[in-house]
């Protein structure tokens, strides 16, 4: 479900007509968030710390309004949910792109994430078997301590999902850290809005 935004009564008015105009119209920000009780808890329940992560990544940005916003044909939509289309390794060295509905039961999205896991590790298809407007692009790099990263992105195709990507988790002083990188459309969201985020996905993390 989604629905349009007046954007001659939407307060981002000025904004979106400012920054939907620039070539590359993207802007991110890498923070490191303390994964000590997120990484203890997925490993004490036996499941999977990429899942456990990821469906707190996706709570997080379900939770910050900006961040469901997309523009379809130079509309701006508000969606209800966003959903994730994270990029899965396989064995051989590639990588192919999964489709993951978001449901607020984690014991269903694990479910049902674990089983679309399972089918594009054993895949050869780069593409998912399902996306939409609604998701937000997440991809997992944990062979990399990164600072910084950037995305490739074809100019030519309107692309205004965010992306989100996972660094190696690294430990200090018995203090687990993983860096994660935030992009996202500066026509929908400001800093402000990446920091809502960071602050919940933190908040999830320890809880």
């Amino acid at each position: 479900m989604k629905t349009k935004v007046n954007i001659e009564e939407w307060v981002r008015k000025d904004h979106f007509l400012f920054f939907s105009k620039f070539e590359e119209p993207f802007f991110g920000v890498t923070v490191n968030i303390d994964c000590t009780i997120a990484y203890e808890q997925a490993k004490l329940k036996e499941t999977s710390f990429f899942l456990y992560y990821l469906y707190r990544a996706l709570k997080a940005a379900n939770e910050i309004e900006n961040l469901r916003y997309r523009i379809i044909d130079k509309d701006v939509y508000l969606f209800n949910q966003n959903n994730a289309s994270p990029t899965i390794s396989r064995a051989n060295g590639t990588f192919g792109f999964a489709y993951m509905d978001y449901y607020n039961d984690e014991s269903t999205f694990y479910k049902m994430a674990l089983e679309e896991k399972q089918r594009v590790e054993c895949s050869t298809d780069l593409m998912p078997s399902g996306s939409g407007e609604n998701v937000i692009h997440f991809s997992a790099v944990p062979w990399l301590d990164f600072t910084s990263i950037s995305h490739a992105r074809s100019f030519s195709f309107p692309d205004s999902c965010p992306k989100i990507s996972f660094g190696k988790v690294t430990v200090n002083n018995g203090v687990r850290s993983m860096p994660v990188s935030i992009h996202v459309h500066h026509a929908l969201a400001d800093g402000y809005h990446v920091g809502l985020f960071v602050e919940e996905f933190q908040r999830l993390m320890n809880s």
